[in-house]
C-alpha cells in the first residue's frame, strides 16, 4: 500500500481540495481508499487576485513569481492538515491551479504564427511543495499530454474507468465543477479502455457563481443547493440560443474554461437577456438550466448511446437544484453520485491526482487519448524531492 495525497483548486477556485489516500495495485486491480479528505479556503486576498488573473488581469512577472509560490504555500499548507492523526504519507500529487488554458481547436489571433498545441499553465509549484512538506510530489500533469499533441484535459477519465466502470452498466461520470466534464464509461470489462470517452462538457458552477456574487455585491459566492435558483423559471429561448454557440457543435476531443465560459462571458449573457425582463432567480434559474442543457446535449449529440445511469461529483453534484433539472431532462435515467459507487464526489479530482503521481512511481501512464486528444498516451507528471 501507497499512501498518497492528492491535491487539486478547480475553475471555481472555491479551496483547496486534499485528499489522503491509499492506494494499491496498478490499472485493472486498483485500489484506493479514502482516509481523510478536506477543503481548505484560500485567504480571500489571494482568491480574488487568482480570479482576476483569470479574468485576463495583467501582472509583472514578478508579482506571477510571488503568486506562484502563494498558491504553492497554500497546497502545502493543506497537505500538512489533512495528514494530521495519519501516518506521513509517501508521496504527494498535486494539480495545482489552473490559471490559464488554451484548447488546441482554438483559434490563433489575427496576425499571429497558427501554433497546432494547446497550452495550459497551473500555478503553485510542485518543487516548493515538496520543499516546504518534506515528501516527494508530482506536480505538472498536463504538460505531457500536451507535448504528444493533446488538450492536456481531461484528465480523469482513465481513473474513472478503473474505478467506477461496471460490467453491466454503461455510466456517465459527470463532473461539475466550474467547468463540466464527463467520462463515459461503456458497459463492458473493457481493459484496453478503446471504447472510453470524455471531454469538457461547457459551464459547470463558474457563470452562476460570478452571477451570484454580482447579484448578491459580493455578499454570497455561490447559490447553496442552487435554492435561489429554485424560486425562478428558466427562459428555454435564451438556453436554446446560447447552445447553438461554437464549442457545444465542436466534436470531443475538446477542452475549455474560465477563459471562455467567464466574467466576460456572462456578461454577454447578460445582454442577451436583458429583453426579457428576467429577476434575479429567473436569470439563476436560466443559467442552471444552460449548464444542465449543454450536459445533456453533449450526451445525446456525442455518446454512442444514452447512459444507463449518470454519477453527479464536484460542487455541483451538491447543487439540489441543478441535480433535479438534470434528472427531469434525461428521465428515466438515473441521475446518482459517484458516492453510491463508493468514492467520494467531494474529493474524486483529489483523489484522481494522487492515483497520476502513483502511477508516475510505477511508469504507467496515465492520459486517454480518445478523451484528450493526444498521439499516444504519456507518463504523467513531473517528480520533485525535497531539497537536502
Amino acid at each position: 500500500m501507497t499512501r498518497v495525497i492528492g491535491l487539486i483548486s478547480g475553475t471555481s477556485v472555491d479551496g483547496i481540495d486534499a485528499a489522503l489516500v491509499e492506494i494499491s495495485g496498478e490499472e485493472a486491480d486498483l485500489k484506493v481508499e479514502l482516509l481523510t479528505g478536506s477543503t481548505y479556503p484560500y485567504p480571500l486576498a489571494l482568491r480574488q487576485q487568482i480570479l482576476d488573473v483569470c479574468a485576463g488581469k495583467a501582472i509583472s512577472m514578478a508579482e506571477l513569481a510571488e503568486l506562484d509560490d502563494a498558491i504553492a504555500y497554500e497546497f502545502a499548507q493543506a497537505a500538512q492538515a489533512v495528514q494530521v492523526n495519519h501516518k506521513n504519507p509517501q508521496l504527494i500529487g498535486s494539480h495545482g491551479q489552473t490559471v490559464y488554458h488554451r484548447p488546441l481547436k482554438q483559434q490563433s489571433p489575427a496576425n499571429s504564427p497558427a501554433i497546432n498545441m494547446a497550452y495550459s499553465l497551473q500555478l503553485g509549484r510542485g518543487a516548493l511543495i515538496a520543499d516546504l512538506t518534506r515528501i516527494p510530489t508530482v506536480s505538472n500533469f498536463r504538460v505531457a499530454d500536451i507535448a504528444a499533441g493533446g488538450e492536456g484535459a481531461p484528465l480523469v477519465p482513465k481513473i474513472d474507468a478503473c474505478l467506477l466502470g461496471h460490467p453491466t452498466k454503461a455510466r456517465c461520470i459527470q463532473n461539475i465543477g466550474g467547468i463540466g466534464n464527463v467520462a463515459y464509461l461503456p458497459a463492458t470489462n473493457d481493459t484496453e479502455n478503446v471504447n472510453i470517452s470524455g471531454w469538457d462538457t461547457g459551464p459547470g458552477n463558474t457563470l452562476l457563481d460570478i452571477a451570484v456574487q454580482q447579484l448578491s455585491d459580493g455578499s454570497q459566492t455561490y447559490d447553496k443547493d442552487g435554492k435561489w435558483a429554485a424560486t425562478g423559471t428558466p427562459c428555454d429561448a435564451l438556453v436554446q440560443q446560447w447552445l447553438t454557440q461554437e464549442y457545444f457543435q465542436i466534436t470531443p476531443p475538446k477542452s475549455t474554461g474560465r477563459e471562455h465560459f467567464g466574467r466576460e462571458y456572462l456578461q454577454q449573457c447578460l445582454t442577451d437577456a436583458h429583453s426579457y425582463n428576467l429577476s434575479p432567480a429567473d436569470l439563476l434559474a436560466t443559467l442552471a438550466e444552460f449548464t444542465v442543457a449543454s450536459i445533456v446535449h453533449s450526451y445525446r449529440n456525442f455518446l454512442p448511446q444514452m447512459p444507463d445511469e449518470v454519477l453527479l461529483c464536484g460542487g455541483g453534484s451538491r447543487n439540489l437544484y441543478l441535480k433535479e433539472r438534470l434528472q427531469a431532462q434525461i428521465n428515466p435515467i438515473p441521475v446518482l453520485t459517484t458516492d453510491e459507487a463508493g468514492v467520494s464526489a467531494d474529493f474524486k479530482e483529489a483523489i484522481a491526482f494522487a492515483v497520476l503521481a502513483y502511477w508516475h512511481q510505477l511508469g504507467i501512464t496515465g492520459n486517454l487519448i480518445q478523451a484528450t486528444g493526444a498521439r499516444q498516451p504519456a507518463i504523467l507528471g513531473e517528480l520533485y524531492l525535497p531539497i537536502g
